[in-house]
């Protein structure tokens, strides 16, 4: 029997695209989405551009503190302005080494790609990202990444993708790759 795969957002600021879409894309295909944040018991999703109360919410089923990643297939960080804040740090970190040593699926998307790459798991692997602020090029460069201005990347268990309208792509090769 398969594992349920970690989602993990920020608990303020996560993108609500690229959690939903590849998450309906997981469950519709049979495998349990678990989501995990750096709070709880609800996450917030940003607003869209120029539209208050637009905010979506979701429910924190772990906290990044107690996740073991050996309990999952798969191990997802989604992106969103809350991302380098509340998800860029060591308990992060320590999530996706374990999880690479063990061989458990990666993904990414959007700023998320940045805290795989800070992490060291990205190390001469090809990924993409959210580039709009153009720092993109240089943390990959600073952290040993090849970077690709692609819509998704895969690169053996590791499947990043740039932004929101990558969604569906990233949520179709995630499921190849698990």
């Amino acid at each position: 029997m398969s594992k349920p795969v970690l989602f993990i957002v920020s608990s303020k600021g996560y993108q609500p695209i690229e959690y939903s879409v590849p998450k309906q894309m997981l469950e519709q295909a049979g495998i349990t989405v678990v989501t995990g944040s750096d709070a709880g018991p609800i996450a917030t999703s940003a607003e869209k551009p120029n539209e208050p109360g637009t905010a979506q919410t979701t429910e924190v089923n772990i906290l990044l503190a107690e996740v073991n990643p050996k309990n999952y297939d798969g191990i997802v960080f989604i992106g969103g302005p809350g991302t380098m804040e509340h998800l860029d740090n060591e308990t992060s970190y320590k999530i996706t080494q374990e999880a690479k040593q063990n061989g458990i699926v990666l993904g990414a998307i959007c700023l998320a790609p940045r805290v795989l790459a800070k992490a060291g798991v990205l190390r001469g692997k090809r990924a993409t990202g959210w580039n709009g602020d153009n720092e993109l090029p240089k943390i990959f460069e600073e952290n040993n990444v090849i970077y690709k201005n692609d819509s998704v990347a895969v690169d053996g268990k590791i499947v990043t993708g740039r932004d929101p309208s990558s969604a569906q792509a990233f949520g179709e090769k995630l499921l190849e790759v698990l």
